[in-house]
């Protein structure tokens, strides 16, 4: 057999999809082909696009109300909080709920949601987009080249934080997503001639 052939097959093994939501406030201010560019200049293919404008039904299975998220994201927000010498009196759960309820405000005007299919696109397109609070975000990435928000602006003013665009967190949850946002239909394959640079297919 090929040594090559097996390398090609390990690497469409790990071959991803993720979805990248631009948010309104990336739409408002340009910054669409920016996001863009980001992951097309590290060669991801754009498997689907489109211009959405969110129904409660889609918000609502996008923000699923689970228990286990709204948990752990309150428990993250008290520890940023507690950092910061301030002591939050709601529980986990009502933290979380209320910072679902914010995400969902967030995205009640047009976005643009896209696809992107590539090697390890989950992993890629977190470092891509940088880590939640763009205060803290690292230079080179989209949140921490183009915003300064930050959480204790965000809940001074009760809104989410402003971050630009939305990144799937795991292959589990990039599945769910496109497929709330996208049919199957919408979906599309095909080879970019960049690929065999990058991936060695």
């Amino acid at each position: 057999m090929d040594p090559s052939l097996s390398h090609r097959e390990e690497s469409k093994e790990m071959i991803e999809r993720t979805l990248i939501l631009a948010k309104p406030d990336a739409i408002q201010r340009g910054l669409v082909g920016e996001i863009i560019q980001r992951f097309e200049r590290l060669s991801f293919r754009i498997s689907g696009m489109k211009m959405v404008h969110p129904s409660e039904s889609s918000l609502g299975q996008h923000y699923a109300d689970d228990p286990v998220w709204k948990k752990s994201v309150g428990e993250k927000t008290r520890a940023s909080m507690l950092k910061k010498g301030v002591e939050m009196q709601e529980t986990d759960e009502q933290i979380g709920d209320r910072i679902g309820q914010w995400n969902m405000n967030c995205l009640r005007e047009p976005i643009i949601a896209i696809v992107f299919e590539g090697l390890h696109a989950i992993e890629a397109g977190r470092k891509i987009v940088g880590t939640t609070e763009p205060k803290t975000a690292a230079l080179g990435s989209i949140r921490g080249d183009y915003s300064v928000d930050s959480f204790p602006n965000a809940d001074k003013q009760k809104r989410t934080i402003r971050n630009l665009c939305h990144a799937s967190g795991s292959v589990e949850e990039a599945e769910r997503e496109i497929a709330i946002w996208f049919g199957k239909d919408e979906i599309h394959s095909y080879e970019k001639q960049t690929s065999g640079l990058l991936y060695g297919a």
